[in-house]
């Protein structure tokens, strides 16, 4: 039986995210999309959405009222603070999160993923890596072996994380950056694009640079 699936996000990583339901369906998957929820939508988005023949359910406010129950949801909203407080919310009114894995991405073997978790073309996960709950790795990405990624991480596109390599709930590594070994990037950090972490982050630092350094630090180009 297919499983009907609901997006919540219209924008950019949203419609990254219909692009891997679209490879999971032509690769065999049976999976139903459903349509898809924001709620504060830009009519750019809504008109690429027509474009492709993706309906609009509405507002979070909108579409829960009237679900069927037997939905299950994925959150392509990029901001990681914003798409935890969303699933949550979901969570909390019985709805199940679905994992979506794009056929073109390489997953090693005893591989940990957990719900929610979107894994786009591309990405290459190697062994023993441990990827927490609702976490983005877009193309591209590199995670190396036997790191550990919590909840709600995003690792945009390009980015690297080395292997052994520890990040905390909610943080954000830019595209491009790299995370070298055995380092431990705590919660809620966001590292800047193109950044190279070469030692520890505390938790709520953003670090921009070659070698990665707070911002509240004179950054040498």
């Amino acid at each position: 039986m297919a499983e009907r699936i609901v997006v919540v996000g219209a924008g950019g990583f949203g419609r990254e995210t219909l692009d891997v339901i679209e490879a999971i369906n032509a690769a065999g998957g049976t999976l139903q999309l459903v349509g898809v929820v924001d709620s504060g939508p830009r009519q750019v988005d809504l008109g690429r959405l027509a474009e492709r023949g993706v309906v609009y359910l509405g507002t979070e406010e909108e579409w829960l009222p009237g679900a069927a129950g037997d939905e299950r949801f994925v959150v392509g909203i990029g901001s990681p603070s914003v798409r935890a407080a969303v699933a949550r919310r979901l969570s909390d009114a019985g709805l199940r999160a679905v994992t979506l894995i794009h056929p073109r991405a390489v997953v090693g073997s005893q591989a940990r993923i957990g719900d929610g978790v979107v894994i786009t073309s591309g990405v290459q996960v190697s062994t023993n890596v441990s990827i927490g709950d609702h976490v983005h790795l877009n193309p591209a990405s590199i995670i190396g072996h036997d790191a550990t990624l919590a909840d709600f991480v995003s690792v945009n596109p390009g980015a690297i994380v080395s292997g052994n390599v520890v990040v905390g709930g909610g943080a954000l590594l830019g595209a491009g950056s790299v995370v070298l070994q055995g380092l431990t990037v705590g919660a809620g950090v966001t590292v800047g694009a193109a950044a190279c972490v070469t030692k520890d982050v505390i938790a709520g630092a953003t670090v921009v640079g070659v070698p990665a350094r707070p911002i509240s630090e004179e950054v040498t180009p």
